[in-house]
């Protein structure tokens, strides 16, 4: 199932929050890079010997070219510490027990015994991780001060801080927290279930407007429905039975050289014509040209502007992301090689912060 190396530690590179970057040698003398994550397998130091699980590097996924540590065999004992009884990774070597914000030991257990509904609040499905800086830089521009949270799902990446760009957003206090639900753990608060990750989002950390998507690393096979990223039409039914406001962030572009991700994407297509079952909110920038017809055409041979609310928005512009192209990247790409992937973003945070203002209406959707 996985594929194992020793090798000794020649540096802690970086440590950001919960997760040390390591520089390693394999006993065959090859140099490599690995991510150690300390509340798993405790501190690295130099001179330790591990073991790696090198599955991703051999198979050339997209984990950065990175190992991981499973084991450091000069501290393989330790104690498990903090209050808790729920497991995530169950059943598993490294399950790992957390302080779940629904279990009867949390200080919010009973608000969250009460919590049942939304009351409204938009929030915004999402089918990529690389999604999420965007959205939360466009913004805190467009409502400075807005509390904005990050419910993190389990279909990527499942330790929060794995994630580059949540500590970024979190340590420029852009995001007012992050809950991770199901086996995704490492958040400020824990959720059993994306249900109670949403109603945590609103009454425990109060939050104005939510996002909610997986963590890097989507799966996907090239068949209609082996795609990760499908859980947003999912999401979208979740935040609709809990009377909240559902939007869609559409996943579009016209410099992915992959013909089914051209325009809206296949894999956002399938979301909102085969997954959600209900009416959601679609905002989409206004494009010009063969890429606006090209948008046309596919809005109506999908039936798009029968089954859900777009929402178009004019002059966008990619200012509010400043040059943060570390943190807004897709595939690769920066807002400068893939502007309308950005757009979507945008056009989605402009939807969201009128919602907030009161400013949207039913005549606005065209």
């Amino acid at each position: 199932m996985y594929s194992a190396r020793t090798a000794e530690v020649l540096a802690v590179r970086q440590q950001t929050g919960n997760c040390e970057e390591l520089f390693v040698r394999l006993r065959d003398g090859q140099q490599a890079n690995a991510l150690n994550y300390p509340p798993l397998t405790g501190p690295a130091a130099k001179g330790d010997i591990v073991v790696l699980n090198t599955t991703a590097v051999e198979l050339g996924l997209g984990s950065g070219g990175y190992h991981f540590v499973v084991l450091n065999l000069f501290r393989p004992e330790r104690n498990s510490t903090g209050a808790g009884h729920i497991m995530k990774l169950r059943y598993t070597p490294q399950q790992v027990k957390v302080l779940a914000v629904e279990e009867e030991a949390s200080p919010y257990h009973e608000i969250m015994k009460e919590a049942v509904s939304l009351d409204g609040m938009p929030v915004i499905a999402a089918e990529l991780h690389s999604m999420l800086a965007p959205i939360a830089l466009a913004l805190q521009d467009l409502r400075p001060g807005i509390r904005l949270v990050y419910v993190m799902t389990d279909g990527g990446a499942l330790p929060a801080f794995f994630s580059r760009a949540v500590a970024a957003l979190k340590a420029r206090g852009l995001l007012s927290g992050v809950v991770t639900c199901g086996h995704a753990f490492g958040g400020d608060l824990e959720a059993v279930t994306v249900y109670s990750g949403l109603l945590a989002a609103k009454h425990v950390l109060q939050a104005d407007a939510a996002i909610v998507c997986m963590g890097p690393g989507v799966a996907g096979t090239g068949t209609p429905f082996g795609f990760s990223g499908l859980e947003a039409g999912d999401n979208l039914n979740r935040i609709h039975s809990l009377q909240g406001r559902p939007i869609a962030l559409p996943r579009l572009s016209f410099a992915d050289p992959r013909r089914r991700h051209r325009g809206l994407s296949h894999h956002t297509l399938r979301v909102l014509t085969g997954v959600a079952l209900v009416t959601v909110d679609v905002p989409l920038p206004v494009l010009a040209g063969e890429e606006a017809e090209h948008l046309a055409r596919q809005i109506e041979t999908c039936g798009l502007a029968q089954k859900h609310r777009l929402y178009y928005y004019n002059n966008l512009s990619l200012d509010c992301l400043g040059q943060d192209y570390a943190l807004c990247r897709t595939m690769g790409r920066t807002p400068a090689t893939d502007p309308i992937f950005f757009l979507a973003a945008i056009a989605t945070a402009v939807h969201t912060a009128k919602i907030l203002n009161g400013t949207v209406t039913a005549g606005a959707a065209g």
